[in-house]
């Protein structure tokens, strides 16, 4: 049975548990705070459910301890997440330390409150919070904030740091969603007749990731093993990316969905039979020099493409010749847009984008479904066009 005891504007509770090898006493402690303008009736209800459920914490073995969010995220970081997480998510969680530490990385695991970690959330939706531009962060930063924090809440609930995860009660400001950047058909058809012009490496890349809608990652991580000519398939099997930790390297796949055979058109595969026979000149020009990667997006030398290359040769492409730059990944988009308008169920669609499960695609092109089942509505309707409309009844 808990006991309970007020000290000043807050209360002490105290549960037994037991008796150590020696026979000493043992007891697990917490103090509450009741909110200001709580009502006496408001604070014994709050008081006796936190009581109850800080006592059926201690009887599954929660160790109240005196240990810092900061240090704890440190020893989450060196015993688990380094072995576990991609390269490119821990150092992407590195990244978000710079913001949380500072707010909460100073206050004990087992005394941080969801009312807390939500005015930090909140902080980060306000004007000013991103430092370059003034604005308030992106709704997908300020969630992978709130992903890593809870995250460490996770780990230390599993070793018996705290008994709950406060994250769960904690909400992400509705922003403003911005829409996606998605070429039209019209500006992917402009901009693919300029870059035909181009160094056959840039029309391959741009042609083969507005055609089938790989991950950049996934398109330089492409090796030649990976292109069956004879069929006029591509195989997915590996990615290439960066950290400033390892630099190039190469990763399986983001999920194990990821892995997939895509039939891609004639016309692009010329373009990269033209490619590798380009490769295969340039090998046997430089010599002892070139590096043989079998990568199908390389250096001078042979050696895999950085990462940041296609982003900053595009965005240079487009600015030369004053056409929209909307990033990379707006090719991903513009694939699963044309997907989509085709008709093509959600599954389908899903298994061509390498999402983990069709929930994924559907959350994030929902709208366009959307758009799609309404155009064959209208169809539909257009068909039926003969029914008399006082019969349609």
């Amino acid at each position: 049975m808990a006991t309970i005891r007020k000290r000043g504007n807050s209360y002490q509770i105290r549960v037994s548990c037991g008796y150590d090898t020696n026979g000493n006493h043992k007891e697990q402690a917490m103090t509450w705070k009741p909110e200001k303008g709580m009502t006496e009736r408001q604070i014994q209800k709050e008081l006796n459910r936190i009581a109850v459920n800080f006592e059926e914490a201690c009887s599954h073995g929660y160790k109240a301890t005196a240990v810092k969010f900061q240090d704890f995220a440190e020893e989450w970081f060196n015993e688990y997440a380094r072995f576990s997480l991609r390269s490119t998510t821990y150092e992407r969680m590195k990244q978000l330390t710079k913001r949380v530490y500072p707010a909460i990385g100073h206050l004990r695991m087992d005394k941080i409150t969801a009312r807390q970690l939500q005015g930090f959330i909140n902080s980060l939706a306000k004007e000013g919070a991103n430092e370059k531009t003034g604005k308030p962060l992106a709704p997908k930063t300020i969630r992978h904030h709130l992903s890593f924090i809870s995250d460490i809440f996770g780990f230390a609930a599993k070793m018996d740091v705290v008994s709950d995860n406060p994250c769960s009660k904690v909400t992400i400001p509705q922003g403003e969603v911005k829409e996606k950047q998605i070429y039209s058909q019209e500006e992917i058809a402009l901009l693919l007749s300029k870059i035909n012009d181009e160094p056959t490496k840039y029309r391959a890349f741009f042609f083969l990731v507005a055609y089938s809608g790989f991950r950049r990652s996934e398109m330089l991580g492409l090796e030649w093993k990976d292109v069956d000519f004879e069929n006029n398939v591509i195989s997915i099997n590996r990615t290439s990316n960066y950290t400033a930790e390892r630099g190039i390297y190469t990763d399986t796949t983001k999920t194990k969905r990821s892995k997939r055979v895509l039939k891609i058109s004639p016309y692009i595969m010329d373009i990269l039979k033209k490619l590798k026979a380009e490769q295969e000149e340039e090998a046997f020009r430089l010599g002892d020099k070139w590096i043989e990667s079998d990568r199908l997006f390389v250096k001078w030398d042979g050696s895999p493409m950085n990462n940041q290359t296609p982003y900053g040769w595009l965005k240079e492409f487009c600015e030369k010749n004053e056409m929209p730059f909307y990033g990379i990944h707006s090719f991903r988009h513009f694939a699963a847009s044309a997907l989509i308008s085709a008709g093509l169920d959600v599954v389908t669609v899903s298994g061509a984008l390498g999402h983990c499960d069709s929930g994924t695609t559907l959350n994030i092109y929902s709208h366009m479904f959307q758009t799609a089942q309404a155009r064959v509505a209208q169809a539909m309707d257009g068909a039926f066009s003969f029914i008399p409309q006082d019969d349609a009844d």
